[in-house]
């Protein structure tokens, strides 16, 4: 069973957009969409800076169009088995899951990212990865500490987030097991308290849209599991940004549905990086490029039926 997964924000790089424009339509599909939401995608997406794609605002529509345009690129291939986004990457989902169209979801998104960022100036405030460690124990010292484990990973990752000042101190000192504590490209503590501003002004934005039902098995940050009501993903969209994400929980779910294979959508790598550690035997790829488009299709032809 194929799974087909989005990346969250810290995936972004500048230029990442760059080669996908150069294919048939695209750079027409991405005008379409930069008009629709009054964001030049195509600038942010090819000629921008890191600061200038680390901007809340702009990253998170950034990211939804690129994988959106991407799995687009993939044609027309057979229904996956599942579907599912870390973060942000669960507004790209909905639309593979048909839950959302691609200008409702980037009309959200955009909402989404300008909300957050306002909530981010309120505190100075970010996230850090933790690599390695015991889980238990990190969450217990990142309480201590005043943090919230935003992001709770799997494969031994788990992603702290709170204001500058505590994550200062996390890198001062590490939990027990922790080889690394890593900054992250990201403006603010999201899926915490610090993002509760950001929860009614989404939740006024979604009132606009009218979700479907997922065509296939769509699988929730929230708990990981599975959601077959729309309306229920887009209350759980809103929720979750100020509530942690479990991509750990959602493998585990991955892993019951009987994952063979997953494909993670531009600018991939950081879900297909968790899944190899933690989905040991699940064949992994990432579109990172154009050039990933034929080794794609091959999975994708092995691992779904038409």
């Amino acid at each position: 069973m194929l799974v087909l997964v989005a990346p969250g924000q810290g995936a972004q790089t500048p230029g990442f957009l760059t080669d996908w424009l150069a294919l048939p339509g695209a750079a027409d599909r991405v005008a379409a969409w930069s008009d629709a939401i009054g964001l030049d995608l195509a600038h942010f997406g090819t000629k921008a800076d890191a600061d200038e794609i680390r901007d809340t605002s702009v990253a998170q529509p950034l990211l939804v169009a690129a994988g959106l345009l991407s799995a687009a690129a993939l044609g027309d291939i057979p229904t996956p088995g599942a579907v599912a986004g870390h973060s942000v990457g669960e507004i790209t989902a909905a639309v593979f899951a048909g839950v959302l169209d691609d200008t409702a979801a980037l009309s959200l998104v955009r909402r989404r990212g300008l909300a957050m960022a306002e909530a981010a100036a309120v505190t100075e405030t970010g996230m850090s990865a933790l690599l390695g460690g015991d889980p238990e124990v990190s969450v217990a010292h990142l309480e201590k500490l005043g943090l919230t484990p935003a992001n709770v990973n799997g494969a031994g990752q788990i992603v702290a987030a709170g204001t500058m000042a505590q994550l200062a101190a996390l890198s001062e000192d590490k939990p027990e097991g922790v080889r690394k504590v890593v900054p992250l490209k990201v403006a603010g503590a999201f899926h915490t308290r610090h993002m509760a501003p950001a929860v009614d002004k989404l939740a006024e934005a979604a009132k606009a849209l009218t979700p479907a039902d997922p065509k296939v098995t769509y699988v929730s940050n929230k708990d990981g599991r599975a959601v077959a009501s729309g309306t229920e993903v887009l209350d759980r969209l809103v929720g979750q940004v100020a509530n942690p994400v479990r991509w750990d929980l959602c493998m585990e779910t991955f892993k019951e549905l009987g994952v063979t294979a997953i494909i993670e959508v531009c600018p991939g790598g950081t879900l297909t990086g968790l899944a190899k550690r933690a989905l040991p035997g699940v064949q992994t790829l990432a579109l990172k490029t154009p050039d990933n488009l034929d080794a794609a299709r091959e999975l994708v032809a092995e691992h779904t039926q038409a």
